[in-house]
């Protein structure tokens, strides 16, 4: 609706053009609170390195953007003092200054700012909460940079600072900046938008260069990290100088570049301000690079100087965000009829009598190019430039005085309101700017959102086009994007091939989306959720090598159908037989003096004892549980117990005949006849109360082992209590040992048969196959665990059985001439009575 009022505007200042006009002198007003701006006006400031004297620092080039946001500064606190609403009765001013995109230009204005109001110095207090400064606000500066050092400066008087421009995410510290606010967002939000834009192309390759400044460093390493958890691989970082002037900037550009070239990335996103990107781009055109896709920000994008550079078209395509921002209504006719305005004498002569101000004052403004400069001049940059943030950062400080004046809409019947006072005011409430409502959240910024802009060209005219917007999530229209490339769409950016179901991705040299493509091993499995790694497979599950699923493990334990099974079952049943055949025969001899020699009614329980232990190997096999492992044990060691009990009692008659002849007759009544079962009761009596503790301490229980097998979980029993088990044998143990003392030294003559020496062999055999049944049960963890079991079992029992009762079995089959009262039961007893002759 302006452009006509525009056109017209500029027909009539070109022609005035050459003759200076009095802008510089609109940039100071009186008022009853005077605003601070600090605007940057000007750039290319005099080599700052040459600078010997703390003179006033002077920039060489105007900034046209800086001119535009400084008139939008102007334009909100003049419609505020001709509004009857908001602060109705009380006149802002205000004082913009240069701040030259320099912190040592901004540093000037701002010392001038927190003098005392009325004079020229700042007062040394140790209260401040009177001090009246000579502003109550500041708007701006516009970089980072700048308000780092004037934040800390506004900060320790408490005067608000409100930032049109600066977004790094270091001055959303509200400890270190309580009186900061910005009407921008930080570049938190803009990292978080570039990230999404990223994932939605796939673009996982890529390089991050940024101007080695505080916008540029801080940007980046928000992007770095961001991007690093959303599994985006940076190629190449790098800073690119913000002093074009120092001799080096040259060479780093060209090695920034070549290091680009050796990466082969499609894309690049540039953290940077427009000076240090478009020195870029043109080295980038001018060393030949390959076309990519450049995502930038608004603080080089929509610049005319960026979009001029020759041969610009031929970087590739540009993609970037910038942030939303309204229409301020009527700001260009203000700017059109200003630009008029300053042209007549007439009014400037007015606006110095206004100001208080001679064309001489050295604090006439901040702008003096602005004198030379024409609407045609600046209507580039007023179409294209943003005045949105300056003129809500205005706003926020008149709504702030609007709450602490109490102000109605007839007169603000409130005190003179000092600084520090409308913090309260702009934390806690919202305020409304042409209909949008703003809030300043905890860290004092506004989060507007963002629109993606695609440098569009049509016929050599660049158009800045919208194809998405972000506002926590992120919308893009891709049909309207048209790519460098020869079919227009978008262009991979990959370090990575694509892996194969059941490979993993395998991270290899520093960047973390290159990588090889390595089968998954055994026991895990691919998930197509997950490709960067492979999932282990639950416990109680297998998987072969480069699987997508897992199985399920089946169960492993000593079969019944086995063949070693069979064999083990066909071996204990022998032993059994044998067993109980030799009990028959003693049986049917039991009035023998053979049969009575070797201990009577006693052996058909050592024999009953026996196949007892033969036949619990049963209890080995099949699928065991918690009370099978315990019976495993107790009837194992209750059983040799019982064997071992009747040797014992032969073992004390033995030694009572052999080492105590004299007292023998006395205490053989102890150990013969009927009262030797009272031995052989205690000892079971004995081994009893070990099982109860054993069974206490901790029993053997089923154990699930899933790591022995690789496709299979062995159920085992597993010793709980390596003290609990050796109590429990040791009973036995020592049981065997006291027979072998008692029988080891024990001889007889050729003519008589020696009873002992049958159990010294049985018991020597026991600790033998003791020996190696520990060394193997320890270590053991297969179903071949029940197998030594099984056989240290049979083998004992075999062994006592050959030793002791076959021999005594051939005697009886085979030479019943033997099997005499002379040659048995009196044996001992006459060798020892000869031996004392």
């Amino acid at each position: 609706i302006m452009v006509p009022d525009l056109l017209l505007c500029l027909s009539f200042g070109y022609a005035a053009a050459l003759k200076p006009t009095c802008l510089s002198a609109q940039f100071r007003r009186p008022g009853d609170y005077i605003i601070g701006g600090l605007f940057p006006f000007g750039t290319d400031t005099v080599n700052l390195t040459a600078r010997s004297e703390p003179t006033l620092v002077t920039c060489e080039r105007l900034f046209v953007d800086g001119l535009i946001w400084a008139l939008g500064m102007k334009f909100a606190i003049d419609q505020i003092n001709n509004s009857t609403s908001l602060l109705p009765g009380v006149k802002l001013g205000y004082d913009i200054y240069d701040s030259c995109f320099e912190p040592v230009a901004a540093l000037q204005p701002s010392l001038l700012f927190l003098t005392q109001k009325g004079t020229t110095g700042i007062g040394v207090l140790s209260n401040y909460t009177d001090y009246q400064a000579r502003v109550t606000a500041v708007i701006g500066p516009h970089k980072s940079d700048l308000c780092l050092v004037t934040a800390k400066l506004f900060s320790s008087f408490l005067i608000p600072q409100v930032s049109y421009g600066a977004s790094t995410e270091q001055l959303s510290n509200t400890e270190l900046y309580p009186s900061f606010y910005r009407t921008v967002p930080s570049d938190k939000n803009l990292v978080e938008a570039v990230v999404l834009l990223l994932n939605k192309f796939g673009w996982n390759w890529i390089a991050t260069i940024a101007s080695d400044d505080e916008y540029g460093r801080g940007a980046q390493e928000l992007f770095l990290s961001t991007a690093g958890n959303q599994s985006i691989c940076i190629a190449f970082e790098g800073l690119i100088p913000t002093d074009l002037t120092d001799p080096k900037a040259k060479t780093q550009l060209e090695d920034t570049i070549e290091l680009i070239n050796k990466t082969n990335v499609n894309i690049i996103v540039l953290f940077a301000f427009l000076q240090p990107a478009r020195a870029l781009l043109e080295h980038s055109i001018r060393m030949g690079l390959s076309k990519k896709v450049w995502i930038g920000t608004e603080a080089w994008m929509l610049s005319d100087a960026a979009a001029s550079i020759p041969n610009i078209q031929s970087i590739g395509t540009v993609l970037g965000f910038i942030m939303k921002a309204g229409v301020v209504p009527g700001f260009q006719k203000y700017v059109a009829d200003l630009f008029t305005s300053v042209q007549q004498e007439k009014f400037c002569q007015e606006s110095r009598e206004f100001n208080h101000l001679t064309v001489s004052d050295p604090a006439s403004g901040g702008c003096e190019q602005c004198d030379h400069v024409s609407l045609r001049d600046v209507s580039s940059a007023l179409s294209r430039a943003q005045p949105q943030p300056v003129y809500v950062a205005v706003q926020s400080v008149a709504h702030a005085l609007h709450r602490a004046l109490r102000c109605t809409r007839r007169a603000c019947p409130g005190a003179s309101v000092r600084s520090w006072q409308l913090l309260h005011f702009m934390n806690t409430f919202p305020f409304k700017v042409n209909g949008q409502s703003f809030r300043f959240d905890q860290s004092h910024g506004t989060n507007t959102g963002y629109k993606l802009i695609f440098w569009s060209w049509k016929n050599g005219t660049l158009e800045y086009l919208p194809v998405g917007d972000y506002q926590e999530s992120l919308h893009i229209n891709k049909s309207q994007i048209q790519f460098h490339t020869e079919d227009q769409k978008e262009p991979t950016s990959e370090c990575f091939r694509h892996c194969e179901p059941g490979q993993f991705r395998q991270i290899k040299g520093f960047h973390l989306c290159c990588y090889d493509c390595t089968d998954c091993p055994e026991n895990t499995f691919w998930s197509p959720k997950d490709s960067s790694t492979c999932t282990p497979c639950l416990e109680h599950q297998w998987s072969p090598a480069r699987s997508t699923r897992c199985y399920d493990r089946s169960e492993r334990y000593l079969f019944w159908n086995e063949p070693l099974t069979i064999a083990l079952l066909t071996l204990m049943s022998i032993i059994t037989s044998l067993t109980c055949l030799t009990a028959l025969l003693f049986l049917k001899n039991l009035n023998t003096p053979l049969v009575q020699a070797s201990g009577g009614k006693l052996n058909l329980f050592a024999l009953f004892t026996l196949a007892l232990l033969s036949l619990s190997c049963c209890l080995y096999i099949g699928k065991p549980s918690d009370s099978l492992c315990t019976i495993q044990q107790v009837v194992c060691a209750l059983c040799l117990n019982g064997c071992f009990s009747t040797f014992f009692v032969k073992s004390l008659e033995i030694t009572l005949v052999m080492e105590f002849p004299r007292c023998a007759p006395t205490l053989l009544y102890w150990v013969t006849q009927r009262r030797a079962w009272l031995l052989v009761a205690l000892c079971l009596l004995t081994e009893c109360l070990f099982c109860f503790c054993y069974l206490h301490l901790g029993p053997d229980s089923l154990l699930s082992d899933y790591k022995s097998l690789p496709t299979e979980v062995l159920l085992v029993c597993s010793t709980k209590s390596w003290f609990a088990f050796t109590l429990l044998h040791g009973c036995n143990s020592c049981l065997a040992f006291v027979c072998l003392l008692c029988t080891f030294m024990v001889q007889t003559s050729g003519k008589k048969y020696n009873v002992a020496r049958g159990i010294t062999f049985a018991i020597l055999i026991y600790f033998i196959i003791c020996i190696f049944f520990v060394a193997t049960f320890a270590t053991l963890n297969t179903v071949l665990r029940s197998v030594a079991q099984i056989g240290t079992i049979l083998t004992t029992s075999l062994s006592i059985l050959g030793t002791y009762y076959i021999p005594k079995c051939c005697i009886i089959l085979l030479k019943p001439e033997l099997n005499t009262v002379d040659y048995f039961q009196y044996s001992i007893k006459e060798e020892s009575e000869e031996d004392s002759n």
